[in-house]
């Protein structure tokens, strides 16, 4: 038997009949789903020092489990010292296992360690059903060894789920475990 991740198992099993109860779907196949998860991070001094960009992946592929990629600039700006095709970012995408496997650390071991954490705020829906979420310091990672850090950075982790509207988002999300504050 194959391994499924906890949050995967919950999904099947009571998040589909309660998200079903909410919003009165028809069809199993109409009940939104969690699609993948985007970690984003801008390294705007990879201009000056090459070196950032290796320790921004680094640290993503920790993260996540997953190898990360440089993005490259687009286009030039001289005000930036920016050439086309300089890689000044890292992101990762994760999809299936990895991502429930991700979003369990998150909610359960990294979330917890943020100083004064009420709760993450419910301003961050797109209005398609997507959900970002900005975190300021990358050592709320329980991976990340703050000895081995040469610069505190945040990131922007991107929750695309296939919701429809964002309060279908939000109670997927919430369902799943994300502790949003309350009005």
């Amino acid at each position: 038997m194959a391994y499924v991740t906890r949050l995967k198992k919950e999904y099947k099993e009571r998040i589909v009949t309660a998200l079903t109860e909410e919003f009165g779907y028809s069809n199993v196949m109409q009940v939104p789903k969690l699609e993948k998860i985007v970690m984003s991070r801008g390294v705007g001094a990879a201009v000056a020092d090459k070196k950032l960009i290796d320790h921004a992946l680094d640290e993503m592929t920790m993260i996540t489990g997953q190898k990360a990629v440089p993005t490259l600039s687009k286009k030039d700006v001289a005000a930036f010292k920016l050439r086309k095709g300089m890689p000044i970012g890292a992101k990762v995408t994760l999809r299936g296992e990895r991502m429930y496997e991700f979003l369990d650390r998150l909610v359960t071991s990294a979330l917890p360690r943020v100083r004064d954490f009420q709760g993450i705020k419910a301003t961050g829906f797109d209005g398609r059903g997507n959900y970002n979420l900005g975190v300021t310091e990358q050592i709320i990672f329980p991976e990340v060894n703050i000895d081995k850090i040469n610069r505190i950075n945040g990131m922007d982790i991107t929750f695309v789920t296939s919701a429809e509207t964002d309060k279908e988002a939000k109670s997927l999300l919430t369902e799943l475990g994300l502790p949003f504050k309350k009005n």
